[in-house]
């Protein structure tokens, strides 16, 4: 009769003290990044200080300096400068919100009413691809700036609106640039998308489920009439 056998038990791995210390010091170094997002708050105050004078500027020019009153396309430019303000304030937020969320630590809002919907499910992937849409909202605005004081490019009559010298060649690679800007949004939002993979539960995107469907519902089985016959 053999004798029986004992399993050998699995040798358990123990870090060593020096690289456990090693490994909590650049996990800790992430909190390097919060002074960079608590800078770019000061700059999104700044860019509200800009807000407020440029639209007592257009106040001005519109209501109360009757002598130098602006034309409709002052006015136009004026409000898109403001929009434009409007946009890289939102990327900035995105930035601080979004990036320290991923970066640095979570952000527990979870309950807050007013939470963002983007919020929920932000990652690295998906702050690129709103990044990217947000630069695309702001090459559109100084696009549209171009197109209003280029539209008699060429006159001998023309007059300048914004104050900025134009020619065909600069206009045409400032197209061309907006359009690698729409290439590389819908580049990065298609790599997104392939991060995505159907499983029997939903859909896992980077490793987290993002949905989940609902079970099927069996419509309950139809009782069979009874006819009653009188006798």
């Amino acid at each position: 009769m053999s004798a029986r056998t004992t399993p050998t038990p699995a040798r358990q791995y123990r870090p060593a003290p020096g690289s456990a210390v090693i490994g909590y010091s650049i996990f800790a170094s992430r909190w390097l990044q919060a002074p960079l997002y608590l800078g770019l708050i000061v700059a999104q105050a700044i860019y509200v200080w800009v807000f407020l004078k440029e639209l007592w500027h257009l106040v001005d020019g519109v209501f109360i300096d009757q002598e130098h009153a602006f034309t409709e396309a002052d006015i136009m430019l004026l409000v898109l400068g403001l929009i434009d303000v409007v946009m890289i304030a939102n990327l900035l937020i995105m930035v601080i919100i979004g990036g320290y969320e991923t970066f640095v630590s979570r952000i527990r809002v979870d309950d807050h009413p007013d939470q963002p919907e983007w919020l929920s499910h932000v990652n690295a992937n998906v702050l690129k691809v709103k990044l990217a849409m947000a630069i695309i909202g702001i090459s559109s605005i100084h696009l549209l700036k171009t197109f209003i004081e280029v539209g008699d490019l060429g006159s001998p009559h023309a007059e300048n609106t914004t104050g900025n010298d134009y020619t065909g060649e600069g206009v045409m690679w400032q197209v061309i640039i907006h359009c690698v800007f729409i290439l590389s949004a819908l580049a990065l939002a298609l790599i997104d998308r392939m991060s995505y993979h159907k499983v029997a539960a939903g859909e896992i995107h980077d490793g987290v489920a993002v949905s989940i469907p609902p079970a099927p519902v069996e419509p309950a089985a139809a009782e069979p009439a009874i006819d009653t016959v009188r006798s």
